[in-house]
């Protein structure tokens, strides 16, 4: 079972943020007496990391309305499982070079297709399952919407920012990703790939979504189970 939490702000703050006296991470309020930290310039990696601290509790911040949403309590991380994997291909393929150089070189007959099977081929060469993931700065997004561009077929990610077209695509397919805050992005599809780590962008000329308040934290529990 893994943890996350959710953040958000049940009563906005009235203040006029602009007003704060300047602090290193934000401005201090003279209603409340305490300082409101500045999450707008943030990522949302930073933001997580944040929230893992004690110094988190009964915080105040300023934030765009995109950011008010759940974040992994750990965070993937990629490149290590990339590297890991790496390795593990680079010794079966060591082994299995070891294994044809002991048995020595077979040649075989190129077996000739059917013209049913060369159909099934042509056939299943031009559409492709596209499934992938879509984050913020390693953060996984959930509920992005991923519609095929000219049409209403589209699908979202789900909590762990996954998502799997409903439908197969063709070679030139565009897909076009879109969520509150962020700057929407089109993806060409190729092969199956194609869309397999989307990296989305803040908006930054969203001026006008943005909350101030004390920040509500909740644990949010993700079972299992499917």
């Amino acid at each position: 079972m893994e943890n996350s939490f959710s953040l958000n702000i049940k009563t906005p703050c009235s203040e006029n943020f602009n007003k704060f006296k300047p602090t290193a991470q934000g401005g201090f309020c003279d209603s409340c007496k305490k300082e409101v930290i500045d999450f707008t310039k943030m990522d949302a990696q930073e933001v997580a990391q944040y929230f893992k601290t004690k110094k988190a509790k009964d915080t105040c911040g300023r934030f765009n309305n995109h950011q008010l949403t759940t974040y992994p309590q750990t965070p993937k991380n990629k490149k290590v499982l990339s590297f890991i994997s790496g390795i593990g291909l680079a010794c079966l393929a060591f082994f299995s070079f070891g294994t044809a150089q002991a048995q020595g070189e077979i040649v075989k007959n190129p077996e000739k297709k059917t013209d049913s099977e060369k159909i099934q081929d042509q056939t299943s060469e031009k559409t492709i399952i596209v499934k992938g993931n879509v984050s913020e700065s390693s953060i996984p997004l959930p509920g992005v919407n991923v519609v095929l561009q000219g049409t209403t077929t589209g699908t979202a990610t789900d909590f762990d920012g996954n998502f799997e077209f409903p439908e197969k695509l063709k070679k030139g397919d565009v897909l076009i990703f879109s969520y509150v805050g962020m700057e929407s992005k089109k993806v060409v599809i190729t092969n199956e790939d194609s869309a397999a780590n989307v990296e989305l962008k803040i908006n930054m000329t969203l001026d006008a979504c943005v909350l101030v308040g004390k920040v509500d934290v909740k644990k949010v529990y993700k079972s299992k189970r499917k």
